[in-house]
């Protein structure tokens, strides 16, 4: 099976929420909400990837030094199995914004279990609960 590697991101904001992002209709799972990121490419490291993610979908800069590893999903899929890191990132220069017709949603942690997530995704939620 297949290892689809992909670099997610916690976006906090002042508040101590945190971004997710709907998945829109052309995608896979199609309406799921998720945490920011993206493939990693061959070339990349799974920072390089959500640098250049967060950029491409959201318009977003940020930095290594503000990305904090915070846990991982392992979770297999019907085609292949997913590995993804995520970081904690509480400081970009810039104002998210949907760049890729997704919709964006600032979220308490204590409701990030009200959205619809995919299932790698859910397993993150308490632990990204606790954590903030």
């Amino acid at each position: 099976m297949t290892v689809l590697l992909v670099s997610a991101v916690a976006l906090i904001d002042a508040d101590g929420r945190v971004l997710l992002a709907q998945r829109p209709e052309v995608k896979s799972m199609a309406g799921l909400w998720e945490f920011p990121g993206g493939k990693v490419e061959a070339d990349e490291t799974p920072e390089a990837a959500l640098i250049r993610e967060l950029h491409e979908e959201l318009g977003i800069n940020t930095w290594k030094s503000c990305l904090a590893p915070l846990t991982f999903a392992s979770h297999a899929y019907e085609r292949f199995h997913l590995l993804m890191p995520l970081f904690a990132c509480r400081r970009w220069e810039g104002v998210p914004s949907p760049r890729e017709g997704q919709t964006l949603a600032w979220v308490r942690p204590d409701r990030l279990r009200d959205y619809p997530m995919p299932p790698a995704d859910i397993p993150l939620i308490p632990i990204l609960r606790d954590w903030l």
